[in-house]
């Protein structure tokens, strides 16, 4: 029985017989089905059809996506460093060549990832690479393919390695996380926020929004939230949810007036 993926939003489900009904992940407002109905695939036929791409960032730091695009279209961040190798996020598929090339530089000790959208296949990965998953027990209702790797995390900020940081926005999704690094931009700190915090076309600000593709925004109060949950931080680099959208230096001050911003276009 296969693992069957939906196609719209990238989304592993359990072990059946036949595709499920529907896709969970995309009947909520945040997403949507796609336009030609509810669609499946499954991973041994996206190993056919797609490949992965890796791309250094910077210093400690690997994107990891897909070609083509499929389904969401984001990309994992892979955090370097001698105590272990952290992925943030994660993408629909995972191949042998990959697999082996992490390994060369460490393998992978923990995945962590922001909020559902990007759960996909995070099984298959910490199968690969037999780590732990670091979920927000907020989000538990989400997880389409349960598995005793998946740790449920509580309260607002979790370390999971020495300067790694999860820390629970909400916003989003209730267990909404962002991932600060310490080290990273050359210890200025950076922040990967996924769509928690969305980078946008200037990338010099960031959003946020209850549903991206359906343009539902958030209240003033979960906006102020997430820039006063985010403020104790030091970073000056920002890494969105998919290639390019990077806010590359005073990453802390683009978070404050983008709130500011965004509160008084909901009072106008």
């Amino acid at each position: 029985m296969p693992y069957f993926i939906c196609t719209t939003c990238g989304t592993q489900f359990n072990k059946t017989d036949q595709p499920p009904a529907e896709c969970k992940i995309c009947t909520d407002e945040r997403q949507y089905v796609g336009w030609n109905g509810q669609q499946w695939t499954t991973f041994s036929d996206l190993q056919e059809s797609h490949r992965n791409v890796i791309r250094l960032k910077e210093n400690g730091l690997y994107g990891i996506g897909m070609e083509p695009a499929f389904a969401i279209g984001q990309r994992a961040l892979l955090i370097v460093r001698p105590e272990g190798n952290i992925l943030w996020d994660c993408i629909p598929l995972i191949d042998d060549g990959l697999i082996q090339m992490i390994k060369g530089i460490g393998g992978i000790s923990a995945i962590a990832i922001s909020h559902p959208h990007y759960y996909t296949s995070m099984v298959e990965w910490s199968r690969a690479f037999d780590c732990p998953i670091y979920l927000h027990k907020d989000d538990q209702e989400w997880v389409m393919r349960p598995d005793p790797a998946i740790q449920f995390w509580d309260g607002e900020t979790k370390e999971i390695s020495d300067g790694l940081t999860l820390i629970r926005c909400g916003g989003h999704f209730e267990g909404g996380t962002v991932l600060h690094w310490s080290e990273g931009a050359a210890g200025e700190g950076v922040l990967l926020t996924g769509d928690i915090l969305q980078v946008v076309q200037d990338r010099r600000w960031v959003s946020f929004m209850y549903s991206y593709p359906n343009l539902i925004p958030l209240p003033a109060s979960a906006v102020r939230r997430i820039a006063d949950t985010v403020e104790p931080f030091s970073f000056s680099r920002i890494y969105g949810a998919f290639w390019g959208k990077i806010v590359a230096t005073e990453g802390k001050v683009a978070v404050q007036r983008s709130a500011e911003r965004y509160v008084q276009a909901l009072k106008e």
